[in-house]
């Protein structure tokens, strides 16, 4: 059979679209039980994103032979309690984090978590703080410039934007052009209503490959992919409540916080965990006020719940 090379548009975990690199044909694929048992450990054997290689039957049923190894990915903890992991998306160039400060109030827990994900699997982060329009009394504008310092100065990229009023919505479509995209957001947070500010007609698009297959519509937690208009994909994900941490060890959780990390080599201790030791660069930090106490506080808790 002649081997074909394509991307993984969508996923379900025991069925695939795939898009053919060169030819762009989408079909419907299986991965045998043999080569999926061998090669896989998390609920889902392949994440949208995925560079495989795959042979067509004579029914037109593509069979993944292959997959290329990823050069990232986004897990989070499974809603599967059977298992373990469950990879949300792959070989991304940019997590684009739609967060509110209204309607609904997305928390910075939330939001560090994702963070740190990010930080462990080497993915650049976007924070794009959605329904500003909502923002206008004097308190709202002053948390919100408070939250976007806080994150700059730790170097991460923020962007104030409505889709509703379509503010900065264009600032947005250079931030991701030419790029392979995943956006995250809690539900409500205006996640959808971005993705159609930013290509209008691609709710009909997304309907036009749900219809490809009956099963697609109701699958309501899973990623998938879709082309923008002006160069790039986006990777669609449904809204998440939760976003807990993997493979995350209470001594290499402050290699994810870069404030962190950055002041620790001045710590006394080398095992220093910044809790209360002698010599802590980082308390020290904190209390002159260059690192959020925010984003601290929110490190001891995560340092208790990975077992402190």
């Amino acid at each position: 059979m002649l081997m074909n090379h394509a991307t993984v548009i969508k996923s379900t975990g025991s069925w695939y679209l795939l898009k053919d690199t060169q030819t762009k044909v989408v079909y419907e694929a299986r991965i045998r039980g043999k080569f999926k048992k061998e090669k896989i450990r998390n609920t889902n054997p392949l994440a949208v994103g995925d560079n495989v290689d795959y042979a067509l039957e004579d029914n037109n049923i593509a069979w993944i032979t292959n997959i290329y190894a990823r050069k990232n990915y986004l897990i989070r903890k499974s809603v599967n309690l059977s298992k373990e992991t469950q990879i949300l998306a792959s070989n991304i160039d940019l997590a684009c984090i739609i967060f509110t400060l209204k309607n609904p109030q997305t928390s910075l827990g939330f939001l560090n978590r994702f963070l740190i994900t990010c930080e462990a699997y080497q993915i650049p982060v976007l924070i794009a703080i959605n329904k500003i329009d909502l923002l206008a009394s004097e308190d709202s504008q002053q948390e919100l410039k408070e939250i976007e310092e806080i994150y700059q100065k730790t170097g991460y990229q923020t962007l104030e934007i409505s889709a509703d009023k379509m503010i900065n919505i264009n600032l947005l479509k250079e931030k991701i052009k030419n790029k392979t995209t995943v956006f995250l957001g809690h539900s409500g947070s205006g996640k959808t209503s971005t993705i159609n500010a930013l290509q209008p007609d691609l709710e009909l698009k997304t309907a036009s490959v749900s219809d490809y297959n009956d099963k697609g519509k109701h699958t309501t937690t899973f990623a998938q992919m879709f082309d923008w208009d002006f160069g790039g994909h986006i990777i669609d994900i449904p809204g998440i409540k939760e976003f807990e941490l993997v493979d995350v060890d209470k001594e290499e959780l402050q290699d994810y916080f870069p404030e962190i990390f950055k002041e620790k080599q001045h710590c006394k201790f080398s095992n220093c965990l910044h809790i209360n030791e002698p010599g802590c660069a980082v308390v020290k930090a904190v209390a002159d006020g260059r690192i959020s106490e925010k984003r601290y506080q929110n490190y001891l808790k995560l340092l208790k719940e990975l077992g402190k």
